[in-house]
């Protein structure tokens, strides 16, 4: 059975649609699509409370474009 694995995105642009998203295995790093780009975020030592339970927070650490 696969459990999904959820954490809570810190920093980063204030625009991003979701700050609860999926991340594809603990402590790797999540990049998410925006505006041309996308945003990575790493994973911290930190937990949050959220309504869907305590999570893990990653932090934002840079963003890279995509070219054209």
């Amino acid at each position: 059975m696969n459990e999904t694995i959820q954490a809570v995105l810190e920093g980063g642009p204030s625009e991003l649609p979701e700050r609860i998203v999926q991340v594809p295995a603990p402590g790797e790093d999540v990049k998410v699509p925006f505006r041309g780009g996308y945003e990575h975020f790493r994973a911290t030592m930190r937990q949050q409370d959220t309504v869907r339970g305590t999570l893990p927070v990653y932090e934002w650490w840079e963003r890279t474009e995509l070219p054209g």
